[in-house]
C-alpha cells in the first residue's frame, strides 16, 4: 500500500467510527427523551422501558428526529409543547455525544 492507500483507509476508517458514534448517541438520546416522556405520562419503570423501545423503533423506521417528535408530541398532548420536546432532544443529544466522545456511552437498554 501505498502512503495516499494508508491514508485514505485511516479517513474511512475514521469516517466510520465516527457514523457509529452519532447512531448511538442519537440512539441514547431517543432513550432518555422516551424515559423523560415517560416520566411526563406517569407510566411505570416497565412500561418506561417499553416506551423508550418504542421510541428508538420508531427512529429506525423512519429515520430523522421530526418522527420521534411528531409521536412524543402525540403522546404527550398537553403534558409538554413541542418546543420542549426539541429542548429535551437537544439535551439529551448533546449530553450522548459527550459521552461517546469520552468513551461511556453504554449500552442502549
Amino acid at each position: 500500500m501505498t502512503v495516499f492507500d494508508d491514508r485514505e483507509a485511516a479517513y474511512e476508517t475514521g469516517f466510520v467510527h465516527e457514523a457509529e458514534l452519532e447512531f448511538m448517541a442519537q440512539a441514547s438520546r431517543n432513550k432518555h427523551v422516551a424515559f423523560w416522556a415517560a416520566a411526563l405520562m406517569g407510566q411505570t419503570a416497565e412500561q418506561a422501558v417499553r416506551y423508550a423501545k418504542d421510541i428508538i423503533r420508531t427512529d429506525l423506521e423512519a429515520p430523522g428526529h421530526e418522527v420521534v417528535v411528531t409521536k412524543l408530541k402525540a403522546d404527550l398532548g398537553d403534558l409538554a409543547t413541542e418546543e420542549k420536546i426539541r429542548e429535551k432532544m437537544a439535551e439529551f443529544l448533546a449530553e450522548a455525544r459527550e459521552r461517546a466522545r469520552t468513551g461511556q456511552l453504554g449500552t442502549m437498554l
